[in-house]
């Protein structure tokens, strides 16, 4: 890559660097959540879940979009980013706003989509989130899960739940993330934030060195790998509040992903952990709102001993219906939650049928 044999002229990345500001400006104005830096588009916004271009700037090519990625990156995540061929960080801009970036080839040159991280961490009952899951920030230990789409929020909600313990009660809380996103503020709680490649190698070997950190909650902030998995549900078990994200859709596949990540001989072993640990999961998406901007449909497990059951015979699929049918213990299907914002006319029915993993079922709720 040009940029990696001669060093870019000063000034000319000076006027890269402006041009990246003004992008991360226009972001933070129009409350987009992310911007899209793709080779051959205007650049991007990502606004209410629509995107957006930004047709008064010029289309992207090559040369702009090294410069671009040269003003978002040091010489050390240069030379990360050329050994793997996409990378991970967080990024500051000089207003203050804080962003997730992700770096990666597309044909051979260079993409980026930046999601602009909010600067104060939200509250449960600001986010629009059932007021139930304020139970998993109470546990003194346990493994929550919170789960869904790539951009529907995973993060802000596990932040909001860290951030009500961390103001709540008096803990040591470490945060394991790849990159950092929230930067939490301390108040009865101590928090450490540990971003991976920066403070750690990995997620197992900072959740493994925890142990020895005389934590009491753990944020990891994906669920890559089964050495990620089991360190997690091995902390749960011993005494540890843990609290993590993975990319599935619902409670039921998230149990069936996390035994079918391990080998098949271990997995007896698994269920048994599993189901002696798991507390709740949360899985949720983002739904654009009738008035503008998005609400959050969500669905509620939480550990019954009727779940764990089914966890340890191995019947994940059968988490459905004990949610569906267990409303007194605080449950929420996602079909109900999005019934009911169809009720409230916060979403249209369309899009509460297009998010529906059983659009039948939310056809007949809504009758």
């Amino acid at each position: 890559m040009k940029w990696l044999k001669p060093v870019i002229v000063p000034n000319f990345m000076s006027d890269y660097k402006q041009q990246l500001e003004e992008l991360l400006t226009a972001a933070g104005q129009n409350n987009a959540s992310d911007i899209h830096l793709s080779p051959g588009n205007y650049p991007i916004l990502r606004i209410d879940g629509r995107l957006v271009p930004l047709s008064d700037k010029k289309i992207l090519d090559a040369d702009t979009l090294e410069g671009l990625a040269s003003a978002l990156m040091g010489e050390e995540k240069k030379t990360r980013f050329v050994s793997e061929k996409e990378l991970d960080f967080s990024y500051e801009s000089s207003q203050g706003n804080r962003f997730r970036v992700n770096i990666y080839f597309t044909q051979g040159r260079i993409a980026a989509t930046l999601r602009l991280v909010p600067s104060q961490v939200k509250g449960i009952d600001d986010l629009n989130l059932p007021s139930i899951i304020k139970v998993f920030a109470k546990l003194s230990q346990g493994f929550v899960l919170v789960v869904g789409p790539n951009g529907h929020g995973k993060s802000t909600t596990l932040a909001a739940l860290v951030d009500m313990i961390n103001k709540e009660r008096s803990e040591k809380i470490i945060t394991i993330e790849d990159p950092i996103e929230y930067i939490f503020t301390p108040e009865k709680s101590i928090i450490d934030q540990r971003e991976v490649y920066q403070d750690t190698f990995s997620f197992h070997k900072a959740l493994r060195s925890a142990f020895r950190e005389n934590v009491n909650v753990l944020m990891v902030g994906e669920m890559r790998d089964y050495e990620t998995m089991s360190a997690a549900i091995t902390a749960a078990e011993t005494g540890h509040l843990v609290f993590g994200t993975l990319h599935t859709n619902s409670a039921s596949q998230t149990i069936e992903r996390i035994i079918d990540t391990f080998p098949p001989n271990q997995q007896s072993q698994i269920r048994n952990q599993l189901a002696n640990t798991i507390s709740g999961i949360i899985s949720q998406r983002l739904i654009p709102r009738i008035k503008g901007g998005l609400i959050p449909a969500v669905e509620v497990m939480i550990a019954t001993p009727a779940v764990r059951t089914l966890v340890r015979d191995n019947r994940p699929r059968q988490i459905d219906l004990v949610i569906e049918t267990s409303q007194e213990a605080g449950m929420v299907s996602l079909n109900r939650s999005l019934a009911d914002l169809v009720r409230r006319k916060e979403i249209a029915l369309e899009r509460a049928q297009f998010y529906s993993q059983n659009p039948s079922e939310l056809k007949e709720l809504l009758r």
